[in-house]
């Protein structure tokens, strides 16, 4: 049950919050810009598990370097960003839902309803897996007005 504070906690962050296009929304990368820590978004719709793109399949989107396993997952993203970048910037899902922006361990995710979400830590993902539909909707609420909350 949500409670009244989240939610003019959220009313004041969306309503308050500065206008942005979705092209303008920051990412979260390591410190050495590379989105997903190096690892290739495309291969987290495609296979069992991600994994770690290459430099010289790179591209640069929202001020990140995204790098790909091959030219086809680079082409792939280059055609639909949107499609494959991780939901929330990229930022941990469940912090999110909690008004919180955390970084995230790549090989903690999900894919629901067709989006990526990555997660902090191994105890963090199993409370996210726990209620992952009620914490997307509480992290939309925060999306991305806390990003001008910082």
């Amino acid at each position: 049950m949500l409670t009244r504070r989240f939610l003019l906690g959220a009313l004041t962050a969306v309503l308050f919050a500065p206008a942005v296009k979705a092209q303008d929304m920051p990412v979260f990368y390591a410190t050495d810009g590379a989105a997903v820590a190096g690892y290739d978004v495309v291969s987290y719709f495609s296979g069992n598990a991600p994994v770690l793109g290459r430099p010289e399949y790179a591209v640069v989107w929202k001020g990140a370097e995204w790098q790909f396993a091959s030219a086809e997952n680079r082409d792939a993203f280059e055609r639909n960003p949107h499609a494959f970048a991780p939901q929330f910037g990229g930022y941990c899902a469940y912090a999110m839902a909690h008004g919180k922006l955390k970084s995230t361990e790549p090989t903690l995710w999900g894919v629901v309803d067709g989006r990526l979400y990555l997660t902090h830590s191994p105890e963090v993902e199993e409370m996210w897996r726990e209620a992952t539909a009620e914490y997307i909707s509480m992290a939309e609420m925060y999306w991305p007005g806390i990003l001008y909350e910082q």
